[in-house]
């Protein structure tokens, strides 16, 4: 599949799990937001986006469920590919019980973004959040990969990471699911935007313990099965952001 295909149409990562992104012709940067759609019809988005591609991602929201359905927004970090078209998501939602769903370190800078929306801290509710159908989303904090607020989400039910950053490839690819130069793909990301390797290990340690059968990062490709492994095991050793400056 091509690229331009790729753009074209929602992809079903499983039963429950969509890709609603997009790929940045200009910026070289493959965005993605993602759908859960649970029991009864309860939809949760992930990262929505940047405003230029908020057409591109509404219409595939659309294509998969009635905006109206999405009860909770959760934004793993406050940079503008992130969340910058929060402001029209939730007016295209229209939902006066719609909540947001962040660390308190990424929410006080949502203030800057005029949402009328409540604000959902996980680091105020246990770093848990339940579902109307019971099912809890847990959330992991990754401090400073790369904002100080920034979250991992994990799906128990489905054994699902929601990485944020974390796990993020700025290469290009034909598909959601193409790896072919993995685990290398992580590296450019890794090296440009994680501050040092301590960081970046620090916070692989928090999700270790974790039974993950899927990683779906914010950019680049699905990781799943043995990949997962490897990607742990690539990003341990991987010198960034301060372990590659130069002394003057």
């Amino acid at each position: 599949m091509t690229q331009d295909k790729l753009t074209e149409q929602p992809v079903a990562i499983t039963r429950e799990f969509f890709w609603v992104g997009f790929i940045g012709k200009g910026t070289r940067l493959s965005c993605n937001p993602y759908l859960l759609l649970d029991e009864g019809g309860e939809a949760v988005f992930f990262d929505p986006g940047s405003i230029p591609d908020f057409p591109v991602v509404m219409r595939k929201v659309i294509e998969v469920i009635p905006p109206k359905h999405i009860s909770t927004i959760v934004v793993s970090h406050q940079d503008p590919d992130v969340c910058g078209n929060l402001a029209v998501v939730e007016d295209v939602i229209d939902r006066e019980d719609l909540k947001i769903v962040g660390h308190s370190n990424t929410l006080r800078l949502m203030d800057h973004l005029g949402l009328k929306s409540g604000l959902y801290a996980i680091d105020a509710h246990d770093y848990r959040l339940q579902l109307t159908s019971g099912r809890i989303l847990e959330f992991i904090h990754l401090p400073f990969l790369h904002a100080a607020g920034a979250i991992a989400t994990f799906d128990r039910a489905s054994r699902t990471l929601l990485s944020g950053d974390l796990f993020a490839s700025l290469e290009g690819a034909a598909s959601i699911f193409d790896n072919a130069k993995f685990p290398h793909s992580m590296d450019r990301f890794h090296q440009t935007y994680m501050p040092s390797n301590a960081i970046l290990q620090r916070g692989l340690k928090s999700l270790e313990p974790l039974d993950i059968d899927r990683i779906l990062p914010q950019h680049g490709g699905v990781i799943g099965g043995d990949q997962i492994a490897v990607a742990f095991k690539h990003l341990r050793q991987l010198p960034c952001g301060a372990d590659l400056m130069k002394d003057d």
